[in-house]
């Protein structure tokens, strides 16, 4: 598949089948993601994986994976992570983003649905994974496979936006 077939194959899986993901597409899953780039190569991502049946239970208590049978909870370490010397900006949360997208991506090339969730109580997910207070849990990647009928790939034509209304040549409100 290249990469425009599998940007318009993914989409948000909300059910899952009762089968687990195998180990080597977990393992590439998880290179992906260390493949991801992030500012100044500084690596901030944290991750944590979530399969075991009583792990997948303490998840529920903060998030609602849709019972995938794989998440990962993807976390950024601010004492890690680059800061933009302007503003201070701290771009943990972008680094993270970026590889819980290439974890994505990949998870949909292997064949798998997945859902990046940000609707989780963050203070639940702390205390249940002994997140330390410096390293902040971003999305949760729900990983399995889909038990869904597949998304047309033509979807995208409806329900995104015409690039017409998303870029500007240029500057600001400058359209071509």
């Amino acid at each position: 598949m290249d990469f425009r077939e599998i940007a318009k194959k993914r989409c948000s899986v909300r059910a899952y089948e009762d089968r687990p993901v195998e180990m080597e597409k977990q393992i590439q899953i998880l290179e992906s993601g260390r493949f991801a780039p992030t500012g100044a190569n500084r690596q901030p991502q944290r991750l944590i994986v979530v399969k075991e049946t009583d792990d997948l239970a303490r998840l529920a208590a903060g998030a609602n994976t849709f019972k995938a049978p794989l998440a990962i909870i993807v976390c950024a370490d601010h004492g890690a992570s680059w800061k933009r010397s302007y503003d201070r900006k701290d771009i943990a949360d972008i680094d993270a983003s970026i590889v819980t997208d290439h974890m994505m991506l990949q998870a949909t090339d292997l064949g798998l649905g997945s859902c990046w969730i940000c609707h989780f109580n963050p203070e639940v997910i702390r205390k249940e994974f002994n997140i330390p207070a410096q390293v902040e849990p971003i999305n949760i990647l729900a990983i399995g496979y889909s038990a869904d009928a597949p998304k047309p790939d033509d979807r995208h034509d409806q329900d995104r936006m015409p690039l017409k209304s998303i870029v500007h040549y240029g500057r600001y409100g400058t359209k071509e």
